[in-house]
């Protein structure tokens, strides 16, 4: 959740940093079920889908595994769920329906979803169905009042809540729900607010940042991953760039130009650049530096085109023209006003830089949008899954900076297990054996059956990673 790389963006969201990762391969389902779906009248969970209130078939989409159908749907919402004459608005879902007697996973992205039939570890797992969930405001799932006031993290829970009531009269069997990085968050605050909608929770990289006034987790940890090279690597690197500055910022203006982009909301190319620069370290961690990455650093007397290179690698330049840094109005409006966002170290920048707000959300927010924060939202989140959460399994990176500040779960069925070389994009394959093992059998605990053994190992489609 915490940064957004170009190379997340287009995976993560069919065509965005949600777009998303790679498709989790998992089997087929068995020969009998299979032949069970092709024998069912072709219309059947059509018929049943349309029947529940409030729930529209917008469409069937092919591509989906044997013994699996794609919908898209769209459920009507409040705008307000403690406010019904607010209006409503049509949020957009994703179903993978092999069975009504199977498991059903509610994966949650936290952002758009992409329209691809790809299934979730969990589901694999499960053999399950799954719901993948558009977050409120993201795609196509916006009120159409202006404004972010709704855009709450109880409201996004009720959201889900609401998907339960609704889809469970077709799925009764066991729910399990995830989501990766900021799409874990909202499977994790959804638990919060209605703890007994699913059966248990996998939220894999999912940041919780307790006090937005205290960032020295984030800081600790970049001022220590790697080794002493890499980090002074990284720090020279940034140096060069901001020395470079006026060629790089031509260089980026004439590319925006070309495809008629601007930096309205972030405020000029210099400004985007600026951020870019400070923000590359994180995302270069974040994104699991290999060997090869680290080497591939650029010296201190590398080019102009080697530097904008890198850094359009690392820091996805595109992300903070308004193109796309329009689509991404409602996630810094979240964390300037309830998540909280991170800061990094800028002391061996200070001669260099130019704008005061770094990288504060209220950077990416256009001015005239109130971002009032709520200082009680995150540690209430983080109370209740110290003290009462239950049913969760929180999987991280140990190499992740995005968890530097991580959940700690109560004694009640939760566990968090760590990869010790994983970073943001961890998945349960990453983990040392035993640990895989334990979870697992949470999630057969959990669903209250067997869970099937992939023919290959499970891909690391994580909905929400950014």
């Amino acid at each position: 959740m915490r940064t957004l790389t170009r190379r997340h963006l287009l995976r993560s969201a069919a065509a965005s940093a949600g777009g998303l990762a790679a498709v989790a391969a998992g089997p087929a389902a068995g020969p009998a079920r299979a032949a069970a779906m092709t024998r069912r009248p072709h219309d059947d969970i059509v018929r049943r889908l349309r029947a529940l209130p409030g729930l529209r078939v917008v469409e069937e989409r092919s591509g989906a595994e044997p013994g699996y159908r794609f919908f898209v749907l769209g459920l009507r919402q409040p705008v307000d769920h403690t406010d019904h004459s607010a209006g409503t608005f049509e949020q957009r879902l994703t179903l993978l329906h092999t069975g009504t007697d199977r498991p059903t996973v509610l994966a949650t992205t936290g952002y758009d979803v992409p329209l691809t039939p790809r299934r979730t570890e969990p589901a694999v797992l499960l053999d399950a169905n799954q719901l993948l969930v558009e977050h409120r405001y993201f795609g196509t799932s916006r009120p159409g009042a202006p404004g972010y006031t709704h855009l709450t993290v109880r409201q996004a829970a009720d959201d889900h809540h609401r998907i339960v009531r609704v889809l469970r009269r077709l799925y009764p069997a066991a729910w399990v729900s995830t989501g990766g990085s900021k799409g874990g968050m909202a499977s994790v605050y959804h638990r919060r607010f209605h703890p007994h909608d699913v059966e248990g929770t996998v939220a894999y990289s999912a940041p919780n940042n307790v006090d937005d006034r205290d960032d020295s987790a984030y800081l600790r940890f970049l001022d220590t991953v790697g080794t002493p090279a890499d980090r002074e690597a990284l720090r020279a690197v940034q140096r060069s760039l901001l020395i470079h500055r006026a060629e790089l910022v031509a260089r980026y203006e004439a590319w925006a130009a070309a495809g008629g982009d601007t930096f309205r909301i972030v405020g000029s190319a210099d400004q985007a650049l600026e951020v870019a620069v400070l923000r590359a370290p994180f995302m270069f961690w974040q994104r699991g530096a290999d060997a090869a990455d680290r080497a591939a650093v650029p010296r201190p007397d590398a080019s102009a085109d080697e530097l904008y290179t890198w850094l359009d690698a690392t820091a996805g330049l595109a992300l903070y023209a308004d193109r796309n840094a329009r689509d991404y109005v409602p996630y810094w409006y979240q964390l300037g006003t309830q998540l909280g966002y991170l800061s990094v170290p800028t002391a061996h920048l200070a001669d260099l830089l130019r704008h005061p707000d770094g990288i504060a959300p209220r950077v990416f927010v256009p001015r005239d949008i109130p971002m009032p924060f709520d200082t009680g939202a995150m540690a209430d989140i983080d109370r209740w899954v110290r003290r009462r959460g239950s049913r969760i399994l929180f999987v991280n990176g140990a190499q992740d900076p995005s968890v530097a500040e991580a959940f700690p779960p109560a004694a009640h069925d939760s566990r968090v297990l760590w990869a010790p070389d994983a970073a943001h994009h961890v998945t349960l394959e990453a983990l040392s054996s035993t640990d895989r093992a334990a979870a697992v059998a949470m999630l057969t605990r959990w669903a209250g059956g067997a869970v099937r053994t992939p023919s290959r190992p499970a891909g690391s489609f994580r909905p929400g990673t950014r």
